[in-house]
């Protein structure tokens, strides 16, 4: 064997290592989503982001390696773009007494991220990192009154090409956001509440709460996809935007 050929194997042994020694990876990925197109729907709403949700962070630690996920500044930006894109008049509030007292608004819609999960490289058994997102879009009548509630998941994977950590976790991510925000976009519309609103109908609160004040859980609905499995082919290829999805029956 050559002393070249040694020291090409060499090199990426040293990197894996260095890699390893980190002991930490900390990323804060911010959602890149295309400018939508669609029908806006010529209502005043208003997009509630609690300080829970403005500084969402998600701490773990996996086989000695500390990871922090920070999700408040991207949960904003997608906000932003998905309710600003199928609204026109968008107001946003940071608390919800604030939110309670603003009046001539037709909807008022509370995005919560409720489980964030993903699963590196080793993990998975590939070259992959995937990411899972859990939202509920909570969505009251003026003055914060209960009228339902959505969950939506957002899937998202990315190849590990290099030897860092971070950056297929951020791609992954980023992914999971946009699909999520896809689902939304095309499918709010098609929902009972979505063609109310598109006919200028006042939202009502359900006569049956839940008991913690929430809409009757009958009525939750869920906006979901089943996830798409990429073939090594399509891998090779920059991930496409997220094609649209049929919305999803109620529970029965």
């Amino acid at each position: 064997m050559s002393p070249l050929t040694v020291s090409l194997r060499v090199v990426p042994l040293v990197g894996l290592l260095t890699v390893a020694a980190c002991g930490s990876v900390e990323i804060a990925p911010e959602p890149v989503i295309p400018q939508p197109i669609v029908r806006q729907l010529p209502v005043k709403a208003a997009v509630l982001l609690t300080g829970d949700q403005r500084a969402f962070r998600q701490v773990e630690t996996r086989g000695g390696v500390d990871w922090t996920i920070g999700l408040g500044a991207g949960h904003q930006r997608l906000a932003h773009a998905v309710f600003g894109a199928l609204f026109a008049d968008v107001r946003y509030f940071n608390d919800a007494e604030a939110a309670r007292a603003a009046t001539g608004l037709a909807v008022i819609f509370e995005p919560r991220m409720e489980q964030y999960s993903f699963a590196t490289a080793n993990e998975t058994g590939g070259d992959y990192y995937a990411v899972t997102i859990r939202y509920r879009i909570n969505v009251y009548a003026e003055g914060m009154q209960a009228v339902d509630s959505y969950t939506i998941t957002g899937y998202g994977n990315s190849r590990d090409r290099t030897m860092s950590s971070s950056k297929p976790l951020e791609e992954a991510t980023r992914a999971a956001m946009r699909d999520a925000a896809a689902k939304f976009l095309v499918q709010f519309p098609r929902q009972p509440i979505g063609q109310q609103l598109a006919r200028g109908e006042p939202l009502v609160a359900p006569a049956v709460l839940a008991a913690d004040g929430s809409a009757a859980s009958e009525a939750f609905k869920r906006i979901e996809a089943v996830p798409v499995i990429e073939s090594p082919r399509a891998a090779s290829r920059p991930p496409a935007e997220p094609a649209p999805v049929s919305p999803a029956a109620p529970p029965t």
